[in-house]
Parts: structure tokens; sequence; C-alpha cells
């Protein structure tokens, strides 16, 4: 049996040192919380009396059984469908038109960004404020002779209005991603294609956008676990609301947990969110190896 040289062994320790604290951090921030919420996904538990009992599949049959379950999935699924799609076309436009020889670009750039650095909560007030009836969006709308919206008030806007404040927070963040790949695109592909007379529509169709695909696939699928896990503005502006239109996954997990007081059948909405991320993800990364090859 093989032995490891000295070296070899001391470059394993110093690995081993380098990643423990962040694959320590990953198992009890991610791991632990996991197993325990499908550990007591199996059991009824509520916080109002504080009795626990074994239930089995119960909460999964009622979860799976309930049309208000239902609606919420597919609100979910429809937010998601709309919006991540918005965020990867976005982020990839701005990034393709701040990699240009711009004026002031790192000051355009660092604008972009800052967005991404507002906490959840209060990109929600911002855009909570400029929603009012008399707030800034519908003031403008006035200005151009539009009439007023309802935006978070209206069942048929409200959806929409919490995908703007997430599209908002999140696409400056994502373009960055997008930034680094064009720098790694190499600059003799470009000048080979100006030889050939390739024109600006002819480059970025057979040369930017196919080599761009490894960062557009991880901001689509990194955006889709974020837009899954959408829940500060849900629960600050709209509770649901109104009429359950932005009454997603997590905010009902929330619902179930401590407003209804189930703790069960929430961690059991939480194991069908992990369920169903993971199908989407899958979904979104086999049809991304099926356009490379």
């Amino acid at each position: 049996m093989p032995t490891m040289s000295p070296r070899r062994w001391r470059d394993a320790r110093l690995a081993v040192l380098l990643l423990a604290p962040a694959v320590l951090g990953m198992v009890a921030m991610r791991v632990v919380p996991a197993v325990s919420a499908f550990a007591e996904s199996f059991n009824h538990l509520s916080l109002r009396t504080g009795v626990k009992e074994f239930v089995g599949f119960e909460n999964y049959a009622y979860l799976l059984g309930s049309g208000e379950f239902h609606a919420v999935l597919g609100t979910t699924l429809l937010f998601n469908l709309v919006l991540n799609p918005v965020i990867v076309v976005l982020s990839t436009a701005l990034a393709l038109l701040l990699a240009q020889r711009l004026p002031a670009v790192g000051l355009w750039r660092s604008l972009i960004f800052v967005p991404a650095a507002v906490p959840g909560s209060v990109t929600a007030l911002i855009w909570s404020t400029a929603m009012q009836p008399d707030g800034l969006l519908n003031a403008l709308f006035a200005a151009i002779g539009l009439p007023k919206q309802p935006f978070l008030t209206s069942s048929g806007q409200a959806l929409g209005s919490i995908g703007l404040m997430l599209a908002w927070g999140a696409i400056g963040y994502w373009m960055l991603f997008v930034v680094a790949g064009l720098k790694d695109i190499p600059q003799a592909v470009y000048e080979a294609a100006l030889i050939d007379g390739a024109g600006w529509w002819r480059r970025l169709t057979a040369i930017t956008l196919p080599l761009l695909r490894r960062p557009m696939a991880f901001v689509l699928v990194a955006g889709t676990v974020g837009s899954f896990l959408a829940f500060a503005p849900v629960q600050i502006l709209t509770k649901g609301g109104p009429d359950g239109s932005t009454n997603l996954l997590m905010y009902d997990v929330y619902a179930n947990a401590y407003q209804v007081g189930d703790l069960g059948v929430a961690q059991a909405e939480v194991v069908l969110l992990m369920i169903l991320m993971a199908v989407v993800v899958a979904i979104q990364f086999r049809v991304l190896r099926e356009e490379r090859s």
C-alpha cells in the first residue's frame, strides 16, 4: 500500500485546516437544519400547547391534499418562471453595456451594484414608499399622462411589484458575475472575428453569448434558489395578500409555523420546498448541459 510523502502529508493537513471552517459552517448552517426539518416534519408540535407527537406522513398528506398549498405552489412557480429569466437577461445586458469603454464606467457599475448592498427589509420599505398612491411612481405616471396604479394593494399587480423589488436588488449583484465572465473571454478571439469581417451582432451571438454560458448558468441557478427563498418583502409589505396573490412558499412556511402554530406542517413544507428547488435546479442543469453539447 503506497504511503504519502511528508510533503504531501503537510499539504493535505494544510488543505484540511483551510477547508475546515467553511465545511463546519456549511454543516452547522445547512446540513443540520435540513436534517432537523426532515426529522421534525413527521411530528406534530403545537406552539400553543407545546405537545409533540409522532404523526408519520400526515403532515405531507395534509399539504399535498390542500387546495391552499396548491395555490401557494402555483404562485411560487409562476413567480420564479417569470422573475429568473428577467434577472438573467437584464444582468447580462447591463454587463455587456458596462463592458464597453464608457465614460465613468466604474461609477456606473458601482451605482448599479448599490441596491445589492441594501438589506431586503430596507429595499421593501423604499419601494413601499415609492408605490404608495401618492408616491414617486404614481407621480411619474401622472407626469406622462398615465393613471395611478394600485401596485401592492391590487391582487393583479402585487406579485409583479414584489418581483420588481427583488429584481432591483439582484440585477446589480448578478451583473458582476457576468462581467467577470466577459473578462475571461480571450481578446484574440474577437480580433480573429474582426479580421474575418464579423460585425457586432455576429460577435455577440457566435462568441460572447456562447462563452458566457457558464456564468449565465450560475446566475440562473443561484438566482432561482434566491427567488424560491424570497420572504422579507412579502412579510413586511403584503403578508401574502391581497387575496393570497403574494403568498409564496417561504412566507407560507412562516405563517404555518408562527401564525397557525403548527411546526410539523411548516417543517414538512420546508422539506417539500427543498425537494422542489432540487428538481428545478436539476432540470436547469440538464437543459444547460444539453445546450452545451
